[in-house]
């Protein structure tokens, strides 16, 4: 496997533990704003549309996504040749089935959503519905022949059901519209970006000519009777489809660019030999854009980050267009920056740049920093920096499902039994120590990731 793929892997396992991290810092007054959702800012945390600005926490979700995009092409371009339409077409269709029943059993699955009070019972249930996933996901065939391998996949998914269909639940009757609205979207993208990039493999401008058309749904959705109504609000299952969810193509269809362009660069057996200072100095200006982007985008000293990504992305343009065969670091570079600028300049649009309600401002400036911060990993990893780093990273990043899961249904519950949960409780009284809780509890969720990937086991869909 080509050491560039590895270093998705890193950037997929930054994007999933800051996401892990963003949800188990401190919630008190004591934090700063910035390390919240800028629209849903501390002492109060009450959503303000109004507010614009990213901090590192709107980022998030945006680098997991491109990095899904990104993995399209690099897991179905060997069957896209040998394969008909119809089966690509039912595997992302049992993709995106198993991606919803996640997303609804692992909500279910959380304590405090099976009782408003959870006593060590119910924690006990959490666990082993975190255990049920092994069988539903579990890679199963590495370990047991095929057929028992079947076995358990169909023992996890019945006893789920029976789980979601006779518990009694704290908010009353089980409901399909109950689930994590996040691999909702996730199985909607691995889907529709799926079947896009499919479609449109051996022709890439036709990719980019579905976004406008997404975009013409979504402006002309408020236009009463008007047939982009029709399409937006139009839905054969609310609970796992909507329209609204397709905006976030314009973060994954560019992701897809990258994984192809990843495959042909794997072609390429002999590429120039480049500084390693040279790369790590496209791998350091690209980093500190993202960081730029943060402070000016939410402290809102638009002209000056304006001017200071002008400058930077100057510089990669210059340092790439010296590096002559290195084609994976000019179309990087080209993608990351025109987006990033693009994005910019649309900042004034919709009251500024937002996550919620998203902006075009956010998919553009989100878009461009994902292309630029998986280049700053692939660079880093081909000069041999941080090996261990990255492979602590990547190890993650290869196992997601089990890393976003592990928290909120073994260590949370673990930490009620044993009481352990009063100490990281005890950390909330200052914006150190309150970061510091969530850095720990981040670290013991990683540690559950990697110990099952070093195994080789991997939950898969």
């Amino acid at each position: 496997m080509n050491k560039r793929f590895d270093s998705l892997d890193a950037f997929r396992g930054l994007a999933i533990l800051c996401m892990v991290l963003s949800g188990s810092i401190a919630f008190s007054n004591v934090m700063p704003a910035w390390t919240f959702h800028a629209q849903t800012p501390p002492p109060a945390y009450i959503f303000n549309p109004d507010l614009p600005g990213i901090t590192w926490v709107d980022l998030v979700f945006p680098f997991f996504l491109f990095s899904m995009g990104a993995a399209i092409p690099l897991a179905l371009h060997k069957k896209a040749e040998e394969q008909p339409f119809h089966k690509i077409f039912l595997q992302l269709f049992k993709r995106m089935a198993l991606l919803v029943l996640f997303a609804i059993f692992t909500f279910h699955a959380r304590a405090w959503v099976m009782g408003k009070a959870p006593g060590m019972f119910t924690q006990l249930i959490s666990i082993a519905c975190f255990g049920c996933l092994f069988l539903i996901y579990g890679n199963w065939t590495r370990f047991v022949g095929s057929k028992t391998a079947i076995i358990l996949k169909v023992a996890g998914i019945v006893l789920s059901l029976v789980f979601l269909c006779v518990y009694p639940f704290a908010y009353g009757d089980f409901s399909l519209a109950q689930s994590d609205i996040i691999i909702i979207v996730l199985a909607n993208m691995a889907f529709f970006g799926g079947l896009a990039w499919y479609c449109t493999r051996k022709y890439p401008l036709a990719r980019i000519a579905i976004l406008p058309f997404v975009m013409a749904v979504f402006l002309a959705s408020k236009e009463g009777g008007s047939i982009n109504q029709l399409i937006f609000d139009w839905s054969p299952a609310g609970w796992c489809y909507k329209f609204y969810y397709l905006k976030y193509l314009f973060i994954v269809i560019p992701g897809t660019f990258a994984g192809e362009w990843f495959l042909e660069e794997r072609k390429n057996e002999h590429p120039e030999a480049v500084s390693k200072k040279v790369l790590l100095l496209i791998a350091v200006i690209a980093g500190a854009l993202v960081f730029i982007n943060l402070w000016g985008l939410f402290t809102r000293f638009l002209e000056v980050n304006l001017l200071l990504n002008l400058v930077g992305c100057a510089g990669l343009v210059w340092l790439a267009k010296s590096i002559k065969q290195h084609k994976l670091i000019k179309r990087m570079v080209s993608a990351g920056v025109y987006l990033l600028l693009l994005g910019l300049f649309f900042e004034a649009y919709e009251g500024g740049i937002k996550k919620d309600y998203s902006t075009y401002s956010y998919y553009f400036v989100c878009s461009g920093l994902s292309f630029l911060t998986l280049l700053s990993f692939s660079l880093i990893e081909e000069s041999g920096y941080f090996k261990r780093v990255n492979r602590f990273l990547a190890d993650n990043g290869k196992n997601p499902m089990i890393a976003y899961t592990a928290g909120n249904l073994l260590l949370v519950p673990l930490l009620k039994i044993t009481n352990l949960s009063n100490f990281l409780d005890a950390m909330n009284t200052s914006a150190f120590t309150g970061f510091a809780r969530g850095i720990i509890f981040t670290g013991l969720v990683a540690l559950v990731s990697v110990s099952f990937t070093r195994i080789k086991f991997f939950w898969k869909t």
